[in-house]
């Protein structure tokens, strides 16, 4: 189980949530490209983790009544945590999570407009599990790796986002400026590139698309009620929309007035405009990099116009996208392991993974998640959460200690037999079995001391049972505590 495949380790950490024991031994000798493949092939795997959920040889879940991620948000929560730590498609579950904080919707104001069961619906709702269209999260799984033009188009139908940028009130006797300033602003090409005319005009474009209760004296309390997109031909501003960028291949800025029949053809038009923009290009690659490269350096231009010439070549597909920047000269390169900060999620996961998960619920990681600055489905703004070194305040960063001490106390019958079998006569060897298995980055000389200080403190070696029940899970919670894990 020794780290001996430190790329494919590093691989496993930015484009998953980071091996467990089983991903080290069967990556032990794998080339990175194969590695690669692996992860953005997804499809090539099984998606039957939720039938696992409940399930002894897998992390609990606490169920209070029912257990129902369609209606109830912690309990959505706690499956989406679930499926993190065990699916085998964990690029798809990652790049889920990199577009929740992208086109950030958070639940409270859906709960606040249509109350708890519809709000958690529109935002988790699995397909085909009760009335009414898939849930955003399930999009973005969906869509993971697909084209982002065609997510942008799902994303501007969604419920949830329509609900959480005001689109359900945008007519065209008022039409409603705040999808049509966010989708320039925030999900494609961002500041500098418009002006207060383009958003005037987005959102003429996307009068009428609303939302509707398609089922007759629907309750928003009742599982079968639902709420779906709506092309509301009626409430479309037909006239043109001129914009100050082009619209079409062939430097048209102006959208044709048309008949509220055809209106809908004005948001399609105007999404593949922005889709297939250099900016947006450009815009995504800047946000690739400081995903999969690192955030202790401004993106490399050469590595932006790359990917960015990768992404228009194909017609804004993700998947070879993700796949050029895997298989790049930045992201292998060593020098920039261990440079980017674990978002909270990822901490949480990780450990998880690292840790252990027997006779452990992924509840007891709800609240540790809101102390470390994030709770699922509930971004702080349009903005999402503030990345990078904003999530270490002194209390985030004692809220994942705690956390560390929570899952390392919970795991210490565990971690003691498992190190006894290989690791039970020097401290030396003990903290080689957990550096292995708990891939902090690199211990300096001083740490490392420390760290076998601890062992040896009121201990013997070889050590017995009860040296290893308390030092195993003391040294786990001092690694995942400590600053080398922050980083992944």
């Amino acid at each position: 189980m020794a780290r001996g495949n430190w790329h494919v380790e590093h691989l496993l950490r930015r484009a998953g949530f980071g091996p467990n024991a089983e991903d080290l031994y069967r990556f032990e000798e794998t080339p990175i490209s194969v590695a690669v493949d692996y992860l953005v092939e997804y499809q090539r795997q099984p998606d039957e983790v939720d039938s696992k959920i409940g399930q002894a040889a897998y992390v609990g879940v606490t169920t209070r009544g029912q257990f129902s991620p369609n209606t109830n948000i912690e309990d959505a929560r706690q499956r989406w945590l679930f499926r993190m730590v065990h699916s085998q498609r964990p690029l798809q579950e990652k790049m889920a999570l990199f577009w929740h904080n992208h086109f950030a919707t958070a639940y409270s104001k859906l709960a606040g407009v249509y109350g708890a069961v519809q709000a958690t619906k529109m935002m988790a709702l699995k397909a085909g599990e009760l009335p009414g269209p898939q849930g955003q999260i399930e999009l973005f799984l969906q869509n993971a790796l697909g084209s982002f033009r065609n997510l942008l188009v799902e994303v501007a139908r969604d419920p949830a986002t329509i609900v959480w940028l005001d689109g359900r009130t945008n007519v065209k006797a008022r039409p409603q400026e705040n999808f049509g300033r966010e989708i320039m602003e925030l999900f494609t090409f961002g500041l500098g590139n418009y002006v207060e005319q383009d958003v005037y005009a987005a959102a003429r474009v996307f009068t009428g698309w609303n939302i509707r209760n398609p089922v007759a004296n629907g309750r928003n309390d009742d599982p079968n009620t639902y709420y779906e997109f709506v092309y509301n031909a009626a409430q479309h501003d037909v006239a043109a929309k001129a914009f100050t960028f082009p619209i079409y291949s062939d430097g048209n800025r102006t959208i044709p007035a048309r008949s509220a029949a055809d209106g809908m053809q004005d948001g399609i038009d105007f999404i593949t405009a922005l889709a297939t923009h250099p900016e947006t290009a450009r815009r995504l690659a800047r946000k690739l990099w400081n995903f999969f490269i690192t955030e202790l350096a401004a993106p490399d231009p050469a590595f932006v116009e790359a990917v960015a010439g990768v992404y228009l070549e194909n017609r804004t597909e993700m998947r070879p996208v993700i796949r050029f920047i895997l298989r790049s000269s930045w992201f292998v390169d060593p020098a920039r392991w261990f440079t980017r900060y674990s978002w909270p999620v990822e901490f949480v996961v990780r450990a998880i993974r690292e840790v252990g998960w027997n006779g452990l619920s992924v509840d007891v990681a709800r609240t540790p998640l809101t102390n470390m600055g994030q709770t699922l489905f509930e971004p702080p703004d349009v903005n999402g959460w503030e990345l990078g070194p904003g999530w270490f305040s002194s209390g985030a960063m004692l809220a994942r200690m705690n956390f560390a001490t929570t899952l390392a106390a919970n795991q210490r019958f565990n971690l003691a037999r498992e190190v006894g079998v290989v690791a039970r006569k020097s401290p030396d060897e003990a903290l080689a079995f957990f550096t292995d298995r708990l891939s902090p980055a690199y211990l300096d000389q001083g740490p490392y001391n420390d760290l076998l200080t601890y062992l040896r403190t009121n201990a013997t070696w070889p050590a017995t049972d009860a040296v290893l029940n308390t030092k195993s899970a003391g040294l786990a919670r001092l690694i995942v505590g400590s600053s080398e894990y922050q980083f992944v």
